[in-house]
């Protein structure tokens, strides 16, 4: 799985951190497959490639914690999910149309002689 997660860079003390594409299965320092921006916890500036960022997410990669937020506050997340409402309502219509025609018909007939039997058999067996 690919994951969205933080790579530290610097020296000790004065952290530094690269926002990296990443399979699941490597280690923190390890390789990675894209870079996506860099964060700087010292004075809180972030550098973020948010088209690369949205690209990864719409392919399935999950953040980390500090990710998420950092990808919330740079407006990332509600773009994401902005695309995805708007996925589904470009598919939305056009299962409803299918939906609605057919079933409300057959349901009704389907009922009526159930309903019809059920009321006769127990006639049936007062008069016995």
């Amino acid at each position: 799985m690919v994951k969205l997660r933080l790579k530290r860079a610097g020296k000790k003390r004065a952290a530094f951190y690269r926002i990296v594409a990443s399979d699941s299965r490597v280690k923190r320092d390890g390789e990675y497959i894209e870079l996506v921006g860099t964060y700087n916890p010292i004075n809180g500036a972030v550098d973020l490639k948010n088209e690369i960022a949205l690209k990864w997410l719409q392919q399935g990669a999950q953040p980390t914690d500090t990710v998420r937020n950092i990808l919330s506050k740079a407006g990332v997340m509600t773009d994401l999910h902005n695309s995805k409402l708007d996925a589904k309502k470009a598919a939305a219509p056009k299962a409803k149309v299918k939906k609605a025609a057919a079933p409300k018909a057959a349901t009704k007939k389907a009922a009526a002689p159930k309903a019809t039997a059920k009321a006769a058999e127990p006639a049936a067996t007062t008069e016995e």
